[in-house]
């Protein structure tokens, strides 16, 4: 895996463990989420949401369990964080906590 940088650095599809045609084309909603988080559910129905109705954006959520490496690389300290990844795969985007549906959209419709 590489490590995503503060610089900028692109993720790829190989770094969140999904094949390539997982991630959007426009943008993608990586979601962290762990297994007993109450709030990643809501985060889910929001990011999941705006993946369905936003052509080319997919939303993709990983569990903080078993992908250590990414988050200590993203600075995931809390879950559900939600990062909003351009078609380039770079972050453009990051909330921590469950997104408010209006920004969310914004966020991807910034790209």
């Amino acid at each position: 895996m590489s490590v995503p940088t503060p610089d900028g650095a692109p993720l790829t599809a190989a770094d969140l463990g999904l094949p390539a045609d997982r991630l959007g084309q426009r943008a993608t909603l990586l979601q962290v989420s762990s297994a007993f988080c109450a709030p990643c559910a809501a985060a889910r129905v929001v990011a999941a949401r705006v993946a369905e109705t936003a052509e080319g954006v997919r939303h993709v959520d990983v569990d903080v369990a078993g992908h250590e490496r990414l988050a200590a690389a993203l600075a995931i300290r809390s879950t559900p964080t939600v990062l909003v990844l351009d078609g380039a795969g770079r972050v453009r985007h990051r909330v921590e906590g469950v997104p408010r549906l209006a920004w969310l959209r914004e966020a991807v419709a910034a790209l």
